[in-house]
């Protein structure tokens, strides 16, 4: 079976680290291009290709401002990851109850082996 491109949905788009980094900066607010490079401490090109991605599948807008290209983050295509990953919630929900009731078992049953050795 054939890879999807990463440009054919934000699932594939986010896949990518750099990428997710990218939208962590934009979720603090919108940046210029050369904002992006500097804490990426990527090249240039590297970052926009990445942010090409990112527009087309509507993850990120872009406006001029006077020189320089603003990006910010547009988060309402991640809704659908959103609502995948929101899907394994309760299996998480319910290992953690799990764990909690084995880890007070644990816990009662040491509490008892200090009350033996008195």
């Amino acid at each position: 079976m054939a890879r999807a491109a990463t440009t054919a949905d934000a699932f594939n788009a986010v896949a990518e680290p750099r990428r997710r980094q990218i939208l962590d900066l934009l979720a603090g607010g919108e940046k210029p291009v050369n904002d992006l490079v500097s804490v990426l401490g990527l090249a240039q090109p590297l970052v926009s290709k990445h942010l090409r991605v990112l527009r087309e599948v509507g993850l990120v807008e872009v406006r001029d401002s006077g020189r320089q290209r603003v990006y910010r983050i547009n988060a309402r295509p991640l809704k659908d990851i959103h609502e995948w990953v929101s899907g394994y919630q309760r299996l998480w929900d319910e290992r953690f109850d799990r764990m909690d009731a084995v880890l007070e078992e644990l816990k009662e049953l040491e509490d008892g082996d200090e009350h033996d050795d008195d």
